[in-house]
């Protein structure tokens, strides 16, 4: 039951994620240069995330 719970608050996460950066790529005076950094900083918190939860056994 907790590693469900886990999966669902991380893909909620996720998807939030993944949707904020798609809405600012869609503007037409944002490219995809000035988004970068938002999907670098965004990977690194998805990585972070899975880490915490599944791969971190302190």
């Amino acid at each position: 039951m907790n590693k469900i719970t886990k999966i669902i608050g991380i893909s909620f996460a996720i998807f939030f994620l993944v949707g904020l950066a798609t809405t600012l790529t869609k503007s037409m005076m944002i490219t995809f240069w000035d988004v970068l950094p938002v999907y670098i900083l965004m990977a690194i918190a998805i990585f972070m995330m899975l880490y915490e939860s599944f791969f971190d056994k302190k």
